[in-house]
């Protein structure tokens, strides 16, 4: 009898430390994606642009696209990043409103 209560609290014991991890990693996890959310929605608020996933890949290609201009102004290819400037400035053109 005393094996089995001793095994008993020894599951709940481990339960308890169980469901206290997965609780912080619960609220943890929710931070991060309510601190995500408010980005993208302060982001896409002041840009004037929608929060779908479209827009943010577009977004983030388009700058990329400038910084491909600047590194090649910074090699001293100004006709290649004429191209891509004026390629990140078009698409970021179809985003931001």
């Amino acid at each position: 009898m005393q094996v089995e209560s001793f095994f008993e609290w020894l599951g709940q014991a481990l339960g308890s430390i169980i469901r206290f991890i997965v609780d912080g990693l619960s609220g943890l996890f929710g931070a991060l994606t309510h601190a995500g959310g408010n980005f993208v929605e302060g982001l896409s608020r002041t840009l004037g642009m929608d929060t779908s996933i479209i827009s943010i890949i577009t977004l983030i290609v388009g700058l990329l696209f400038l910084y491909s201009a600047v590194r090649a102004f910074m090699r001293a290819s100004i006709i290649i990043g004429v191209i891509w400037l004026m390629l990140g400035l078009w698409l970021l053109s179809w985003v931001v409103h």
